[in-house]
Order: structure tokens, then sequence, then C-alpha cells
């Protein structure tokens, strides 16, 4: 039954900042979503993505719509 149904909170970044990237492997594929810095070009690593499903999750809590630029 669907009583208590988890909620995804809205995380929030800053775009002005911030960027969404996804950082992929070469060797074994693995990707990894999270946000440059614009500033320092420091890369913050929130979630492994495993799938789509994954990535759609990350674009939900953070409200990102359109393509997300891909790093190898």
């Amino acid at each position: 039954m669907g009583l208590f149904k988890k909620k995804t909170e809205k995380k929030f970044y800053d775009p002005d900042r911030q960027k969404p990237v996804i950082h992929c492997s070469i060797c074994n594929g693995e990707q990894v979503a999270g946000f440059r810095d614009l500033e320092t070009g420091r890369f913050d690593e929130v979630m492994l993505i495993r799938s789509d499903s994954d990535l759609q999750k990350f674009r939900d809590e953070y409200g990102i719509s359109g393509d997300i630029e891909k790093e190898y």
C-alpha cells in the first residue's frame, strides 16, 4: 500500500556558480553525476549513475532540464 510514500526533496544548486556535469570513465564506463564549480573548476560528486532512471532522479532532485554535459 502507498500510505507513506517517500517524498523526493528538491535540492538546490547555484546555476550562476555551478553547472551540472556527468563524469564518464573511459576504462569501465562508470558515470558519476555532480556539479562543476565555474570559478575553481572543482567537481563535487552527487550520485552514481547506473541507469536512465538514476539520471532522471538526479534531474528531478535538482530541477535540471536540458542537456547535461559529459566529461571524459
